[in-house]
C-alpha cells in the first residue's frame, strides 16, 4: 500500500487589492514573491528557519492591532494585506535607520544598501556608531569576525545549528544592549565547537563575518569587486558533487561560495569546499 499526501487547500487572500490563491501553509512573504511584490528582509533566507530577527519585511493585515512579520505568518483565508502603507514604510524605515546607527554597515550587501536608499532612512539621526564597538577577532587563519557590523540577524546561529551544519558553535550571548554573537563561554574559535565549514560567512549580510583573503586585501587596499570574476565549478575533494562559485581576481581565487539554489549544496559548504582552494594557487616560478 502507497501512502499519498493529501493535496494542499488553496488560500484566497487579497494582497495591495490583488487577489492572490496560495496554497495552505504559505507565508506572507511567500505569497508576495509568487505575485513579484518586493519585501525587504535580512535575517531571512530561503534555507533557513525564520527566526523574526530584523523586523524589517513587516506588512499590515487588516484586522490586527500590530505590523506582523511577513517571513514567518501564515496566510488565512480573506487575509487583507498591505505592503506599502505609510505605517509599513515608515516602520521599515526606522528600523533600517536604528541598524545604521548601531553598526557598521558600509560593507553590507547589495540589498541592504538598496533599501536604505529606497526608505530614505537617514541613520545619522540616532548618532552614528551608538551601540556596537567591538575588536576584530582574528583567531584562526581562515575567518575574520567583525561584529562591529553584526545587526544580530541570527542566520549564522542558524545556518550553524540545525538548520545546517548541526555543529552549534555560536550562539546569541547576553541581552539587550549587551546581546552578541559568541563561542560557547566566549572561547577563542580555535577552542570551540567550530568546524570551520565556513557557513555562517555565505549567509551573513553585513560582511561581519569574513575570508581571512578578503580581510588581508580589504587591508591592504586591494580588493575590487569589479575586477572579480566568478566562474563555477564542481568541488574535487569527494563524491558529493558540490557546486562551487570561484572569485576570481588577478588570476588568483580570492573566495569561495556556493549557489543558494543548488539543490546539493543549498549554499553550504564543508571547510574543503569553502577554504582547500590554496593549492591552486601555488604555481612554480617562471
Amino acid at each position: 500500500m502507497t501512502s499519498v499526501a493529501a493535496p494542499s487547500r488553496a488560500i484566497a487572500l487579497t494582497i495591495d487589492d490583488r487577489g492572490v490563491r496560495v496554497p495552505e501553509g504559505t507565508t506572507i512573504l511567500q505569497a508576495c514573491q509568487a505575485i513579484g511584490i518586493e519585501t525587504p528582509t535580512t535575517c531571512y533566507l530561503e534555507t533557513l528557519h525564520p527566526v523574526n530577527a530584523c523586523r524589517i519585511c513587516v506588512v499590515e493585515v487588516e484586522g490586527s492591532r500590530a505590523l506582523v512579520p511577513a517571513c514567518s505568518r501564515v496566510v488565512e483565508s480573506k487575509m487583507i494585506v498591505h505592503t506599502t502603507s505609510e505605517r509599513v514604510r515608515h516602520s521599515r524605515r526606522l528600523v533600517l535607520e536604528m541598524l545604521g546607527s548601531s553598526v557598521d554597515l558600509s560593507l553590507a550587501s547589495s540589498d541592504v544598501k538598496r533599501h536604505m536608499r529606497e526608505y530614505g532612512a537617514r541613520p545619522e539621526r540616532f548618532g552614528l556608531g551608538a551601540t556596537v564597538s567591538q575588536p576584530v577577532k582574528i583567531d584562526n587563519a581562515l575567518y575574520v569576525r567583525d561584529y562591529s557590523r553584526c545587526v544580530l540577524c541570527y542566520k549564522c546561529v542558524e545556518a550553524c545549528g540545525t538548520d545546517a551544519q548541526n555543529t552549534f558553535a555560536i550562539g546569541v550571548a547576553g541581552r539587550g544592549f549587551d546581546a552578541r554573537i559568541s563561542t560557547e563561554s566566549d572561547r577563542p574559535l580555535p577552542d570551540s565547537a567550530c568546524v570551520y565549514c565556513g557557513n555562517c560567512i555565505g549567509v551573513c549580510p553585513t560582511g561581519a563575518l569574513m575570508f581571512a583573503s578578503e580581510f588581508d586585501m580589504r587591508q591592504a587596499g586591494t580588493w575590487d569587486e569589479s575586477k572579480q570574476t566568478v566562474t563555477e565549478t564542481i568541488c574535487p575533494y569527494c563524491g558529493v558533487g558540490c557546486t562551487l562559485q570561484l572569485h576570481v581576481q588577478d588570476n588568483a581565487i580570492v573566495s569561495v561560495t556556493s549557489p543558494i539554489d543548488h539543490e546539493v549544496t543549498r549554499g553550504h559548504l564543508c571547510i574543503k569546499g569553502r577554504f582547500g582552494w590554496q593549492f591552486v594557487q601555488n604555481r612554480p616560478a617562471e
